[in-house]
Parts: structure tokens; C-alpha cells; sequence
């Protein structure tokens, strides 16, 4: 009977320290699905101040799906460019695409067809279906499995198939079943606001009393995350090729980090490489092929940019050459290109 009574004063308290503190977001003015869904999308993995900008660029240049789905994959990768994840924004596209033109613009009304949609997982399907449609399915994001397992005091690891299941089963308990798609909002913004994952504001609580976490000064202790594994140490060579007017950018078409977004063209090593190294290398001797140029390292300090799961330790080095560049494109287009963030960075540090 007590976990019964703490259940239904989570809810309550959530529910109403939302109705006092939540933020005014623009997709929190609409039920339109497709605001919802694109909302979710580009929040997946980003934090709200920096998903925003991208949110009202999108919606302004794709007021509806059709817009989207007529747009090109260029243009979709240039307006997500920043974000990372570049999956995601391919996904998006692709699910615009089909509900446009397969389902004529209306999105699935419930979470087992949303769950249908690329790129739509269990989250983001519950999301639209329970704030858009009133669908009683609850929502387990990191904001989520913070809350709950501070407050029941649950160190079963969150990233680990017991704790999926045990951490879905807890969100549905713990449901409020009249307004699920408030209250879905009002725990994920209460575990961003609220219960934050450092330094969360304990003393003005209203969940302090029964607080497993709080009570037994384990806080800082949960949730409980299994390691990941270890990080991958990537080193890529990027040959700037630049003639009076051009340079030359290339499609990164495999499976890999990037995909279809543009670069200068790449030698990836096994580590550092000196001016002598790099000059060797079959790969940078296919690309100059013979020409007369001078190179030179721009970044003498290697930079690396780190992502989820690997290290990329970066060189640029100019290669100015004699002739033009056969398919080279003019150096004032060059932005037009989505590109990676080292990419983008590099472009605007090199003033091309």
C-alpha cells in the first residue's frame, strides 16, 4: 500500500511542479503531429537549447511534411548540419517522404504504427502518441530513468536489458492514465529541470520526503549506467586542394560516421603523419597524381573532435596547386555543402 501511495504522489507532484515551471516551447503550443515528431527527432540526443534554433529553421523552411519530402537530402543534411547523428536526419527525411506520399500527409494514430516509421523507436513513438493522440503509453527518455530511479531508489542499470524492461514496466505503474501526454512532458521536463543529472535542486523538491535516493544520500549514485565500451581513436589526413578559384569536396558514401555529407578528399592513417608520411601514401599519390603543388600543415596542433564513440584526430594540409583542379568547385560555393562540424569549423578558421 505505501509504494501504491508514493506512486500516485509521484504523479501528482510531477503534474503540478509542470504546471508551474514548464517551459514555453514552440511544439508544446500544437498537437500537429508532425511538430511533435519533428521536435522528438531533432531532440534525440540533444539538449533543448541547442535542438531550438535547428526546430524553427526546419519549421520554417518546411512548414508541413510536403515540404519536407519535396526537399533534397542536401538540403536536409545542410539545415541538420551541427547537430550530429547524421542518421537521424536521414531517417527523417525518408519517413517524410512516406508519409507524404504514401499515407497523403497523415501520420499513424497509434504507438504500435508510429513504431512502423524510420527512425521512430519506442520513445518517440509513445511521445507522439501519447501528446497527440492521448494514447496511455509512457515515455522512457535519460530525463526519465533519472527520475525514477532517484525517486524508487532503482540501481538496476538502466542501458541493460533487465533495466529497459524493469524501467518501462515503472514509467506505465507510474502513468497518469486521463493525461498521459502531460504528464509524459511534465517527468521529462522535471528530470531536465529539476532532478538534473548534476547538481539536482534537492532542496526545493516536493518529491524530497519520499526520495529513496534523497533519504539515503545516494543521489549522486543513480541511476547506475554500465560502462561503455572503449573509445575508437580515428587519425584523418584532409587534402586541401586549392587552385586560383577552386577546391574539391567528396561525398563520404560508405557506412560509416558522415554519410553523404561532403569533405575535402581523405587519408586516414593509423596515426599521426609527418609531411614526409603523408607524401608516400598511395592514396595522397592517386590524388595529386603527378602535379606540381606546395603543401603545408595548417594545424600544426592536431585537433580532435569527439563523438559518442570515437576520437578523430584531424590534420588539414593545403595543397596548392599549379593547375586547376579537374571537378573542382569554386571556393565561394563551398558553404553550400552540409559538411561535419570539423568540416565547417576548418572552412570558416581558413577563410575560404
Amino acid at each position: 500500500m505505501k509504494n501504491r501511495a508514493n506512486e500516485i504522489d509521484f504523479r501528482e507532484v510531477v503534474n503540478s511542479w509542470y504546471l508551474q515551471n514548464k517551459r514555453d516551447l514552440p511544439w508544446r503550443r500544437s498537437s500537429d503531429p508532425y511538430r511533435i515528431w519533428l521536435s522528438e527527432i531533432i531532440l534525440q540526443q540533444t539538449r533543448i537549447d541547442q535542438g531550438l534554433p535547428y526546430y524553427l529553421r526546419f519549421i520554417k523552411t518546411f512548414p508541413t511534411v510536403f515540404d519536407l519530402a519535396e526537399a533534397s537530402e542536401q538540403q536536409v543534411l545542410k539545415l541538420w548540419q551541427g547537430l550530429g547523428y547524421y542518421s537521424r536526419a536521414r531517417n527523417l527525411h525518408y519517413t517524410a517522404k512516406e508519409v507524404a506520399y504514401e499515407m497523403e500527409g497523415i501520420f499513424p494514430k497509434s504507438f504500435s504504427e508510429l513504431k512502423k516509421l524510420k527512425g521512430v523507436g519506442e520513445y518517440t513513438a509513445s511521445a507522439i502518441a501519447s501528446i497527440c493522440y492521448g494514447e496511455a503509453v509512457a515515455v522512457v527518455d535519460g530525463n526519465v530513468y533519472r527520475v525514477l530511479s532517484r525517486y524508487f531508489g532503482v540501481d538496476t542499470p538502466i542501458n541493460a536489458t533487465e533495466g529497459i524492461r524493469y524501467f518501462k514496466e515503472l514509467a506505465t505503474r507510474v502513468l497518469d492514465l486521463e493525461h498521459p501526454g502531460d504528464y509524459n512532458q511534465a517527468i521529462m521536463e522535471f528530470g531536465a529541470m529539476q532532478c538534473k543529472p548534476q547538481l539536482p535542486l534537492c532542496a526545493s523538491c516536493g518529491l524530497q520526503i519520499s526520495c529513496v535516493a534523497f533519504q539515503l544520500q545516494r543521489v549522486d549514485k543513480l541511476p547506475v549506467k554500465l560502462k561503455k565500451n572503449k573509445i575508437k581513436k580515428r587519425y584523418f589526413n584532409y587534402i586541401v586542394l586549392l587552385d586560383h578559384q577552386h577546391t574539391l569536396l567528396q561525398a563520404r558514401t560508405k557506412k560509416d560516421i558522415w554519410q553523404h555529407l561532403y569533405q575535402f578528399p581523405l587519408v586516414e592513417s593509423n596515426d599521426n603523419l609527418s609531411l614526409d608520411e603523408l607524401t608516400k601514401k598511395e592514396d595522397f599519390l592517386d590524388l595529386i597524381s603527378g602535379k606540381s603543388y606546395d603543401i603545408r600543415l595548417f594545424n600544426p596542433k592536431v585537433s580532435v573532435h569527439k563523438l559518442s564513440h570515437q576520437h578523430i584526430y584531424t590534420q588539414f594540409w593545403i595543397v596548392e596547386l599549379k593547375e586547376p583542379i579537374p571537378n573542382g568547385i569554386h571556393r565561394k560555393n563551398i558553404r553550400e555543402y552540409p559538411v561535419p562540424v570539423l568540416i565547417a569549423n576548418f572552412v570558416k578558421d581558413f577563410g575560404l
